[in-house]
């Protein structure tokens, strides 16, 4: 017999080219469970190759390793067959791994023809030398070599499946996996090679004809090695783009359940806003529809909340709202739903077992409000009107149950307060013609309804006209012309308030630029804004561009906020009256008196003009308290400098009182009505 000898330089490099073919392995069939289509295909086709050619190399880098006194060389043809079958193999292997479920005889039948298969590669291999007289094997060492490639093969499918998932330490684990797969492949081939008998005589028919073993070994080395760290490399940089993709795609689930919570919800308070209330309603309606039953919505406002704004400022406010809605939510039934919808309303869900359990839910929400609240050290109370509408009965839709609730609301009101009240029937007609009223104000613009009053303010000495506030009218076809009180309090609830106040500013300033036109250079023309319309972002750029529009000075334009709406946030107030102080704009305090009156802040705000509310001016001539209330406040504006203006002026003693105390201008029914500006004095 022929004694062979080993390389051991290339022993070596074939074990080192099994282990990091098999922790390629091992990477890729994570890519490919993570894979879907076309993506998972390819991953399993380019993985086979990659697999494939890393265990074929180990075996040809083996056989160069060996040594025979004879010159030896290898078939091209039978050379390529293995590869091919060793691509076949991996790529079954990889598809294999890649399944949800690895049943035991899954994993024995496979291994069984991932061995066969590692096993014919080895000998057909073997074969490609094309030795005469034939290689003779040995029984035992033969069968031992395909029995330690089936169990390699099991051994590899399992760890492969087991890791195929990112876990933690996920790398490391594949690495020590890859090293006992190395040393189980280099094994099987080592064992193959020692089966291997070669007699005396022997020579090898492809060492002239075939491939040299002297330039394959380094080709073989270099390609394999170049394809196994571009397959592994390719797997890694996905793995990463994957990661990545992961976290942008959490951070933009999160960023979106963060817009969703704040479109649906109330800021302060975190309950559910009028949005969600509505859907949740709609939701009932249908459920209520298939299945039977009944549900009550309770619309609740709160008795005394502006007085505590008023004392304690809106933050105090701020505080109590969130402990009302703390303490109702910490009594809601599993299946009831609160909403806060604007200001001190709130409404709640309670789905009922029968029309009269609503009773009950009204009147133990009566009793939790009427307990003491503790505020920044303050004991509050408050109390509720509840207005109860029922479905089926009190409306078809969200809609109709919420207006018809909040007409039940205002009927507890009207009874004394904290309490509650049924919707019933005779409450139709109001609650029917606020719902039209809304509809016929929301297209009140567009139809050109809308009108413009002006009350003229007066010199007080000289009786001169300095200019005229504007008061909004509304020409409802209808109903004829229709004061602000009976509509405004509608506007603000549904932010109509924001286009209208828009019209008005417009409007008032159009009709300023004719008086200005006519000479009337010296007057004034006042507006009102709400409070959402101080609040709107867009106040600002709003005057700004309404002023430039109408080419009006801007000193032209007074600009009237009450005392509670300048002191909610005086941060901000302070804030926006500057910027309009700076475009020129007069700013005036209406009715000044009312709210806070705070000297501090006062001072701290930019305002040209105070306004004495009329309800000091009304009984002037017989109430001492007002007399004095009305000299202070005059005396308060001259020391800092501001216009007193006195509306409310309905008497000659009135006139003669506030001229004499030294106010700069009246307004009143006793020196003029609020007139369409055709009838206002030129």
């Amino acid at each position: 017999m022929l004694i062979g000898s080993y390389d051991f330089a290339l022993v070596f490099l074939s074990l080192c080219v099994a282990i990091l073919a098999s922790y390629t392995a091992l990477d890729l069939a994570g890519r490919i469970t993570g894979a879907q289509g076309a993506a998972r295909v390819l991953w399993i086709g380019g993985g086979a190759v990659a697999m494939g050619l890393g265990i074929w190399s180990m075996h040809f880098v083996g056989m160069l390793a060996f040594r025979l006194p004879i010159d030896l060389g290898y078939d091209l043809a039978i050379t390529l067959l293995s590869l091919a079958i060793a691509m076949l193999a991996s790529g079954f292997a990889l598809w294999l791994v890649s399944q949800p479920e690895l049943p035991a005889w899954h994993l024995c039948l496979g291994a069984v023809a991932m061995g066969a298969g590692i096993g014919a590669m080895h000998y057909i291999g073997m074969a490609a030398m094309r030795m005469q007289p034939g290689i003779v094997y040995d029984p035992l060492l033969f069968a031992l070599s395909l029995l330690i490639a089936v169990a390699a093969s099991g051994a590899a499918l399992l760890i492969a499946f087991r890791l195929r998932r990112h876990t933690r330490h996920v790398r490391l684990l594949r690495g020590g996996a890859a090293v006992i797969m190395g040393f189980a492949i280099v094994g099987m081939h080592y064992t193959g090679m020692a089966a291997a008998n070669f007699p005396e005589g022997s020579f090898c028919g492809a060492a002239f004809s075939g491939l040299d073993s002297g330039w394959l070994a380094s080709l073989v080395i270099v390609t394999t090695l170049a394809v196994l760290a571009i397959a592994l490399l390719t797997s890694i940089l996905d793995a990463r783009l994957e990661a990545r993709t992961e976290l942008l795609s959490s951070s933009l689930a999160k960023a979106n359940a963060e817009l969703t919570q704040l479109a649906l919800h109330d800021g302060l308070t975190k309950l559910p806003n009028r949005l969600l209330l509505e859907d949740r309603i709609n939701q009932n309606i249908l459920k209520l529809q298939r299945n039977g039953g009944y549900f009550a919505l309770l619309f609740m406002d709160l008795d005394g909340f502006k007085p505590v704004n008023d004392a304690f400022g809106h933050h105090v406010g701020d505080q109590l709202l969130v402990a009302v809605a703390q303490r109702l939510r910490a009594h809601l039934r599993a299946n009831d739903s609160l909403a806060r919808i604007g200001g001190d309303e709130f409404v709640l869900l309670a789905e009922l077992r029968h029309p009269d359990d609503a009773s009950n839910v009204a009147s133990h929400v009566v009793g939790l409000l009427s307990q003491p609240f503790e505020i920044d050290g303050h004991e509050l109370r408050v109390s509720t009107s509840v207005g109860i509408a029922l479905y089926p009965g009190d409306g078809v839709d969200q809609q109709e149950l919420l207006i018809n609730a909040d007409a039940a609301m205002y009927h507890a009101k009207s009874l004394g307060k904290n309490g509650y009240s049924f919707f019933e029937s005779s409450m139709n007609t109001n609650a029917r013609q606020q719902l039209q009223l809304l509809h016929d104000l929301r297209v009140a613009l567009e139809r050109g309804e809308l009108r413009l009053h002006y009350q003229p303010k007066f010199a007080s000495g000289s009786g001169r006209m300095l200019g005229a506030e504007a008061l909004l009218r509304w020409q409802h076809p209808q109903q004829g012309l229709l004061a602000p009180v009976r509509f405004i309090g509608l506007a603000e609830k549904t932010g109509l308030i924001i286009p209208i106040g828009d019209w008005v500013l417009d409007e008032a300033c159009r009709q300023m630029r004719l008086w200005y036109e006519q000479g009337h250079q010296d007057w004034r023309v006042a507006v009102n804004l709400s409070a959402l319309q101080f609040c709107h972002g867009e106040l600002v750029e709003t005057v700004r561009q309404t002023l430039a529009r109408h080419a009006l000075p801007a000193n032209c334009l007074t600009l009237e906020i009450t005392e509670s709406t300048a002191m909610h946030d005086v941060s901000a107030s302070q804030v926006i009256l500057e910027q309009l102080a700076e475009m020129g704009v007069d700013i005036a305090i209406d009715d000044f008196g009312t709210g806070y009156s705070s000297l501090l802040y006062l001072k701290r705000l930019p305002a040209n003009e105070l306004k004495i509310d009329r309800g000091f001016v009304r009984d002037l001539e017989h109430d001492g308290d007002d007399m004095a209330i009305v000299s202070a406040i005059v005396a308060l504006g001259q020391a800092l400098d501001l216009r007193i203006v006195a509306e409310g002026v309905e008497t000659p003693e009135q006139q003669a009182f506030l001229t004499e105390l030294g106010c700069d201008s009246l307004q009143g029914y006793l020196l003029g009505h609020p007139l369409p500006p055709e009838h206002i004095p030129s």
